[in-house]
């Protein structure tokens, strides 16, 4: 069962959904169903680093690896 990201067209709330079959999707904070699906990045763990697939490696600053919280 995936998770998808979504951003609601009408209010702009950006949310993630576990989505089971055909379920219909709405928006959690207006209940609108106009919504954007998001292209999701992933990371991957091995041992000890995390290492996302892009971006930059830490969410606190821009750097593309971070001592202070593992990333590699």
């Amino acid at each position: 069962m995936p998770i998808f990201e979504y951003k609601c067209m009408d209010c702009g709330e950006k949310f993630e959904k576990l989505i089971t079959g055909n379920e219909k999707v709405e928006c959690p904070k207006c209940g609108k169903a106009k919504l954007q699906k998001l292209w999701s990045v992933f990371g991957v763990k091995s041992g000890d680093k995390f290492t996302p697939s892009s971006g930059s490696g830490c969410s606190t600053c821009s750097a593309s690896s971070c001592d202070s919280c593992g990333i590699a």
